[in-house]
């Protein structure tokens, strides 16, 4: 028996110029590093962008690419869970039990945004090096 590493995990590289997706992945790094002055509205836009260039991108861009995909569903995960907390806090704080809990989830959520975009402009940095994410 080997010990190889479960097929999901491999980079899938396809054929194709070692290029092809990069601007792509380019455009969507843009657009996430810009949701803090948009107000997250270029997000889903950039979402959009990567699932379009998924099927064509090959190489480093195409692991780019499902990296981004990635990063958004899991920061939307986490953003719906941290709103729900927030919104119970609220309703909590009707009797002054939530008050504290609604500093904390805040800054949850400002935290969550912030490693967003780092780990997009980092992303982005490695994408211009021809780099893995």
């Amino acid at each position: 028996m080997t010990s190889a590493p479960p097929p999901e995990r491999e980079p899938r590289f396809r054929t194709g110029r070692p290029d092809e997706g990069k601007v792509a992945a380019l455009v969507t790094w843009a657009l996430y590093i810009l949701s803090i002055p948009s107000v997250a509205l270029l997000v889903p836009l950039g979402l959009v962008v990567a699932y379009v260039a998924r099927g064509s991108a090959s190489g480093v861009a195409l692991q780019h690419i499902e990296a981004q995909i990635r990063l958004f569903w899991s920061t939307f995960a986490w953003t719906i869970v941290f709103s729900i907390l927030w919104l119970i806090s609220l309703l909590l704080s009707a009797v002054l039990i939530g008050i504290p809990f609604l500093f904390v989830f805040w800054g949850a959520l400002f935290l969550l945004m912030v490693w967003f975009t780092v780990k997009s402009l980092f992303g982005l940095i490695n994408l211009l090096g021809d780099r893995a994410p």
